[in-house]
């Protein structure tokens, strides 16, 4: 199941902007310390690299992916969660808006 809301959050007002805007998020504090961000990816092929692992849920919208070393992409739709390495990256490319939810740790 999709993450819908977020109750008794921080969020951080300054949207992270990326990628001349193909990639739009705001940071997410909740209660508990734990940190997020939510955003979205408009069409494009970008690489991020990461620095913690991360867990990237798919919100809405669809991307293929792949980690460092794969030779493989993989789809990921509304509903799916994918995950990466701390200190990696990972390719991904998006042919509609994916909307997602990037839990760090």
């Amino acid at each position: 199941m999709t993450t819908e809301k977020f109750d008794g959050v921080a969020v951080a007002t300054q949207a992270n902007v990326y990628f001349d805007g193909k990639c739009v998020s705001h940071s997410i504090t909740l209660a508990d310390g734990t940190k997020k961000s939510v955003g979205v990816i408009l069409p494009a092929s970008l690489t991020f690299k990461t620095g913690a692992p991360e867990i990237m849920e798919c919100v809405a919208g669809s991307c293929e992916y792949k980690l460092a070393g794969a030779s493989e992409w993989k789809k990921s739709s509304a509903g799916e969660k994918f995950s990466v390495p701390g200190n990696s990256s990972f390719e991904i490319r998006a042919s509609e808006p994916y909307h997602y939810i990037c839990h760090f740790g």
